[in-house]
């Protein structure tokens, strides 16, 4: 008998994450199918992707593209609809099984959201979601009966360390970083740093938003924030070490002091591949790892007093209410300022500060608050650049 093929609904399928699992997708044709695909504006390669895999449905979330996305797939049995709510809506789609929520920052929240009520399995590479929202999410999952497959390599390595372990107390984990290209550099250093020395990478290849957040180290702030809903953990469990060779991905300590780590070469397919095929793990050509390539593997402590974004999160976690989200937002307005030249490299954590201490805290909000947070941390950040 023939398993039956998971359809995927893929949020943000022309970015980074969203190529990816379409390379997973298009690997493994026996076990998924496309069902459906959004974008931003990247209107022509979604078109190429709808041709390519036939998708129930596409969404353009900029509507001042919806006619030329439309009139490209006349020809095609493919339906097309356009603007941010009507991917809230496509989510819901009785013929979905599993929605992979890759919509970059705040953004990807009321889709995912959407996507829980109708009981969607999520596996969620969007970590601004949780980071935002992460009681409102959690809550939501349990009550619906829904899983969060973490796609973060991060958290999809604890998730692999946990895979049997569910019902032992976890001590501690450990988030690997790799320090990004700033690594073991002073402050006067940093002050002239250019976009473009920042979006150089040493070991992933991501979207320039999150290649800057590793080269902060507020993506690692994000994940620790994100780790803490996941996982169910008090900020106390969560440590962040740097790693310089990525290859240890991240680590489980349990009670006994027996810590468990998920290796392998830094590449985002695999832990895609894992959440969508959970709890089977698939068989893949991706390249091998060599501990023969990788005669030492290093470690060292992260510089918090030079890359102040990681302890901010940390404040922002042990606050809780909406601070979280006010971190999220007013990163998103700084990374953005520095992409275009506005604000210098050291300055995105003072602007990111300044807001944790400006806008109004809330201890229990509710997700009109979170909204309202997000608005209006974006509007006072935008004001102090």
């Amino acid at each position: 008998m023939s398993k039956k093929k998971k359809n995927i609904a893929i949020l943000g399928s022309t970015g980074s994450i969203g190529t990816q699992t379409l390379d997973v997708i298009r690997a493994n044709p026996d076990s998924f199918t496309v069902e459906v695909l959004t974008a931003k504006g990247n209107a022509d390669l979604l078109i190429n992707q709808a041709i390519e895999f036939n998708p129930n449905a596409v969404v353009i979330a900029d509507e001042n593209k919806y006619l030329h996305v439309k009139e490209a797939l006349l020809n095609y049995d493919i339906k097309v609809f356009a603007g941010y709510k009507a991917i809230s809506e496509i989510v819901q789609l009785e013929s979905i099984d599993i929605v992979l929520a890759a919509i970059v920052g705040c953004a990807g929240l009321e889709s995912t959201i959407s996507a829980i009520k109708a009981g969607k399995q999520i596996a969620l590479a969007n970590k601004e979601t949780l980071v935002v929202a992460g009681d409102l999410v959690t809550s939501l999952a349990k009550e619906n009966g829904v899983n969060l497959y973490p796609v973060d390599s991060e958290h999809s390595a604890i998730f692999q360390c946990l895979a049997g372990e569910f019902h032992n107390p976890v001590e501690k984990i450990y988030l690997t970083a790799s320090g990004g290209p700033f690594r073991g550099k002073d402050k006067s250093f940093l002050t002239n740093i250019k976009k473009e020395q920042a979006l150089k990478h040493p070991n992933w290849e991501m979207g320039s938003k999150i290649t800057i957040d590793s080269a902060s180290l507020m993506n690692k702030g994000l994940e620790v924030i994100e780790a803490k809903w996941l996982f169910g953990l008090k900020p106390e469990q969560i440590d962040v070490i740097i790693h310089p060779q990525s290859i240890i991905h991240s680590i489980v300590q349990f009670v006994d002091g027996s810590m468990k780590a998920q290796m392998g070469l830094p590449d985002m397919k695999l832990p895609i591949q894992y959440a969508l095929g959970y709890p089977q793990r698939m068989k893949s050509n991706f390249p091998r790892f060599s501990f023969l390539n990788y005669p030492s593997l290093t470690f060292e402590q992260v510089d918090t007093k030079t890359f102040r974004n990681l302890a901010l999160a940390f404040e922002a976690l042990n606050k809780a209410g909406n601070a979280p989200c006010v971190l999220n937002a007013a990163n998103e307005i700084a990374v953005d300022a520095f992409l275009k030249d506005k604000i210098g490299f050291l300055q995105m954590s003072d602007l990111v500060e300044k807001c944790l201490q400006t806008i109004n805290f809330i201890g229990n909000p509710t997700y009109v608050d979170y909204v309202e947070t997000d608005k209006e941390t974006r509007i006072v950040a935008a004001e102090m650049i």
